[in-house]
């Protein structure tokens, strides 16, 4: 059974039997219980944006999205082929009730899902999700009469107006990306990235070529931006001729970049590089005016007035290290974008996301979007004048080792993780003597004062993920196979 209702949406593989798979009917019944309960939030029907990725069976489920919705009295704006944070601002933009992403991020080709936004653009909240899938499983929902449905039109002019949104942003320095006179490589994976990245580099004045060029959803290889996956774009990049590898996942949501010499910059660094300019920028330029207008719409709270950033507990400790250069304060939060956000809206961060290459800006708005992320990371080089690999030199340096523990679905993993936790309050730091920092927000997080190990369970399955993150791979390696172990102690007795 591949078909995952979520709080944040449904997904899973296309064809198969009703209730295994992503299918039609499924479709139908998880998007008119999505209308249900926005027509509840605005006291009717009202306008909904969908956009997709190029996947091969977005064109299906857009079909059937954009009818059920007309179905339930909604006006429906096609936007076509758009990224996420596309489809985000589209939102926004148009002033629509809610939006539907057509992505299934970075699975494979024959995954296919809906992501589901609010009238700000942002992906519902725990509580709203848990509202619609309560309406789904009720099929609480009640179609529109013949003098009720709701219209359809088409409109493409969201791409242009997410780019001159970006090119607008007050850090974005056009002007000196331009004069850097930028060449780089671009795999964009056969998806939306392939539409819009040339469009951007092209108002930027930035040489390019891209790899994977065609938005027809037949991707290339896994379109995870890991590594293990990019070997022709780093193998571009190592014949030279390039400054720098840029590389998205099919909604172009995540951002990875590749060193001109063509090894990875690494997926941890894209926001950490980020934040460090944002950072920079804000500092040196410290009118209150400049920060609190970053800050307003994001928080009322007293750390409105810090340079604050915010990632969630699974991602890299060296944006915390360079927060603190810049004598700001960092926030960490649950794993899961709207958890990010939602901490983001709390602290009045300036920047914030994950560790995935998901970069948060609110400036723009309050969602990953490589654009942005693209944008700010150029100016940043034009304004450093040096190469990327040099630029990565200036972090802190971090290795990240994940494994994993399959149970059996007897296994009580709330209970170890529970063992775990109390084995470690209170504990002291062998290395500094110092009581060792335990978090439980989100699993378990254990903070050693040179490493860390992040424990979670998985919604879907009987296993429990195992991050941990050191100063060399094999102290990473070496903290994720003591708690592997701690945890197999415990299961025998």
């Amino acid at each position: 059974m591949t078909l995952i209702k979520s709080i944040s949406g449904i997904r899973g593989t296309i064809g198969g039997p009703t209730g295994d798979t992503l299918n039609p009917l499924d479709i139908v019944k998880f998007t008119s219980a999505y209308a249900t309960f926005i027509a509840a939030k605005s006291g009717k029907p009202g306008k909904i944006i969908v956009g997709r990725d190029a996947r091969i069976s977005g064109e299906m489920v857009k079909n059937v999205v954009c009818g059920t919705l007309m179905g339930m009295g909604f006006d429906v704006i096609n936007i076509g082929l758009a990224t996420t944070p596309t489809t985000e601002l589209a939102v926004r933009m148009s002033g629509a009730d809610g939006g539907i992403i057509i992505t299934a991020s970075h699975n494979p080709r024959q995954w296919n899902a809906l992501k589901l936004l609010n009238s700000e653009g942002e992906f519902l909240t725990a509580a709203d999700g848990a509202e619609v899938l309560s309406i789904a499983e009720r099929e609480a929902f009640t179609y529109a009469d013949v003098d009720a449905l709701g219209h359809y039109t088409e409109d493409d002019s969201f791409d242009e107006r997410h780019i001159q949104s970006v090119l607008d942003l007050r850090l974005v320095d056009v002007e000196a990306i331009k004069k850097a006179h930028f060449r780089v490589c671009v795999d964009s994976i056969n998806s939306v990235g392939g539409i819009i990245l040339p469009k951007l580099l092209d108002r930027l004045g930035v040489t390019y070529k891209v790899l994977n060029g065609v938005a027809n959803g037949d991707f290339a290889h896994n379109p995870e931006p890991l590594e293990k996956n990019l070997g022709g774009i780093m193998g571009e990049l190592r014949g030279g001729g390039y400054d720098l590898g840029i590389v998205v996942d099919p909604d172009v949501d995540r951002l990875a970049f590749i060193c001109e010499d063509g090894r990875m910059f690494g997926e941890e660094y894209t926001l950490v590089s980020v934040a460090d300019y944002v950072l920079s920028g804000l500092s040196s330029n410290s009118s209150s005016s400049s920060l609190s207008s970053l800050s307003s719409s994001s928080s009322s709270s007293s750390n409105s007035s810090k340079l604050t950033t915010v990632s969630n507990l699974s991602s890299t400790r060296a944006l915390r290290d360079v927060t603190a250069k810049h004598g700001g304060a960092y926030y960490a939060s649950a794993v899961g974008e709207v958890n990010v956000t939602t901490k983001m809206k709390e602290v009045g961060a300036v920047i914030g996301g994950e560790g995935n290459g998901g970069v948060i800006y609110p400036e723009s708005h309050y969602g990953r979007d490589a654009l942005v992320g693209i944008a700010l990371f150029l100016s940043n080089l034009a304004h450093k004048g040096c190469k990327v690999s040099e630029l990565r030199a200036t972090y802190p340096n971090y290795f990240m080792a994940k494994n994993r523990m399959d149970l059996t679905p007897d296994t009580d993993v709330d209970a170890i993780l529970a063992k775990i936790k109390k084995q470690y309050e209170g504990a002291e730091d062998s290395t500094t003597g110092t009581r060792v920092q335990v978090t439980d927000i989100d699993g378990v997080k254990i903070d050693f004062a040179d490493k860390w190990v992040h424990l979670r369970k998985s919604n879907t399955e009987p296993i429990i993920r195992i991050y941990t993150e050191a100063s060399t791979i094999d102290e990473a390696d070496a903290l994720g196979n003591q708690i592997i172990g701690i945890i197999e102690g415990m299961m025998k007795n």
